[in-house]
């Protein structure tokens, strides 16, 4: 990969690099393009470290070339794949814009065009008489790969071939995950396990839920890798069949330690490389240190799991810096990431069983700390689970008021709906797990759920409260937290803020 001084300034190069130097990858090659220019100009009054010692610290093998002499750089990168214990580092010293006679070595070069009179000056200089874009029969050729590419592709068509014939159960499962497909009997066997899950009636933690659903997803999908943020234990990631590649190398298990960062991008890279279908962990509030690569995982359309436990401020006693109170709304957010808080065992499975089968995005999974209870479902309700909400309880006749929420929230809006029912008030609970699963149904079925006529709707979540305002109207109200939480139990804090089925039941009430 190539990278320049602004690259290894980000913070995200200290976490990765660190990590791949434990790891000892060895096939891993980074070209630092080193010319000492970022775009406010020469980098010596904010980048001073000695960047090579640097990565020897890290544990890399560390080369140095002229980066304009190409015999010198493929030699080093020679040097660099006969090391397969250690990263290297080529640094590559480069003046950036070269052959620009009144420019080059400057900022000016970074990001501006250099201008009608420098191009020329630029083209006398190098000898370049060339018209715009028009490259020289003999540099295309000297340059065109096709032919190497079609016999490389070929000897390994090739060797495929044999491997098929030696191996055909072995090269079928090499192919289906190369092309990112999943088995043809997984959604039949995750529907068994939905049905089990909604037999149990367990009352756990939502994260001790989804460390179900790993256990009994990844022993029927090879390609699963996962790993956690130096909280493995916390985010309950691990399953019977994890194995630390830190410990073999063929293993499914990755200690990334305190990397949130490094951690969602390098999911992404492996979901890039393909064959594999990473999830990682932290808590819901250090998606913040990570939010940038699972933008780019959505932008770039990459299937990764970002589970995110510790939910709300009900995780209790870290306090504030720890209770999440706006990031379910920024992932929500952003475009192609999907998102689901589910509110028990049952609901887990599903959104586990969605984010594997979604291949054109990322999908953020988002757990409680603290126990939830289960919920009785039909048939029916249980299918409907996967089109992000739908009625969990109903009334008699049409209802007067719809209270939707999600999480662990819907426990305490069940028994407020079932209060409000004792009272004569035909109130329905809509469990919403994923929203934008819901907005993406037709319009027939997000009718059945949220009838336009009903206005009286009250959305409850221990989170920021604006988000909601697109399914209560302008007319409904929202139970929800837009302050920062305390250190307290959850449960004193849950009460404190008003996440008790009787502030809900006087909430409904107060409507006009």
């Amino acid at each position: 990969m190539f990278a320049g001084d602004g690259c290894l300034m980000e913070g995200i190069s200290h976490e990765v690099c660190s990590l791949a130097g434990t790891l000892k990858l060895g096939k891993l090659i980074v070209i630092y393009d080193n010319n000492g220019i970022s775009i406010d100009g020469e980098v010596d009054q904010w980048f001073s470290e000695d960047t090579g010692k640097r990565f020897e610290a890290y544990g890399w093998q560390v080369l140095s070339a002229d980066g304009h002499d190409p015999v010198a750089v493929s030699a080093e990168i020679k040097n660099a794949k006969n090391n397969t214990d250690q990263p290297t580092l080529i640094s590559c010293k480069t003046i950036i814009g070269f052959g620009s006679p009144n420019k080059q070595g400057t900022a000016a070069t970074h990001g501006a065009p250099l201008g009608e009179e420098e191009v020329a000056s630029v083209r006398e200089n190098l000898d370049w008489p060339h018209a715009p874009f028009s490259i020289p029969e003999d540099i295309m050729q000297a340059w065109d790969c096709t032919e190497k590419g079609f016999v490389a592709e070929s000897a390994w068509k090739e060797k495929l071939v044999v491997y098929e014939e030696e191996y055909p159960e072995l090269a079928l499962e090499l192919v289906r995950r190369i092309k990112g497909e999943l088995p043809g009997y997984f959604a039949e066997k995750a529907d068994e396990f939905i049905q089990e899950c909604q037999q149990a009636e367990v009352n756990i933690a939502s994260r001790k839920a989804s460390q179900n659903s790993i256990e009994a997803y990844a022993a029927l999908l090879p390609e699963l890798i996962g790993g956690s943020a130096d909280l493995t234990g916390s985010n309950l990631t691990q399953w019977s069949g994890s194995s630390p590649i830190s410990e073999n190398a063929d293993g499914n298990y990755i200690y990334y330690g305190v990397r949130e960062f490094g951690m969602t991008a390098i999911a992404s890279g492996i979901a890039l490389h393909g064959g594999f279908i990473p999830y990682t962990a932290t808590f819901l509030i250090f998606m913040e240190y990570g939010r940038n690569a699972a933008r780019m995982a959505a932008l770039m359309k990459q299937r990764s799991v970002l589970v995110y436990t510790h939910d709300s401020i009900g995780q209790g006693e870290d306090g504030p810096t720890h209770q999440p109170i706006e990031q379910l709304t920024a992932l929500r957010v952003t475009p192609n990431m999907s998102v689901w808080r589910p509110c028990d065992n049952v609901e887990t499975a599903v959104a586990w069983k969605v984010a594997l089968e979604r291949a054109e995005g990322p999908t953020a999974l988002v757990f409680s700390r603290q126990g939830v209870a289960h919920q009785g479902r039909s048939g029916e309700q249980l299918a409907e689970i996967s089109r992000g909400a739908y009625v969990l309880i109903d009334c008699e006749g049409d209802p007067e008021l719809i209270l939707i929420a999600t999480g662990s929230e819907i426990n305490i809006c069940r028994d407020a709906v079932n209060q409000l029912q004792t009272d004569g008030i035909a109130a329905r609970l809509v469990s919403m797990p994923s929203t934008d699963a819901f907005d993406s149904q037709e319009p027939e079925y997000k009718e059945k759920v949220l009838p336009a006529s009903v206005r009286k709707r009250l959305a409850v979540e221990a989170g920021a409260t604006d988000y909601w305002s697109k399914y209560v109207g302008l007319e409904g109200k929202v139970i929800g937290i837009d302050r920062f939480g305390e250190s307290a139990p959850g449960g004193v804090l849950m009460e404190h803020f008003g996440f008790t089925a009787e502030n809900v039941v006087a909430v409904a009430k107060s409507f006009d």
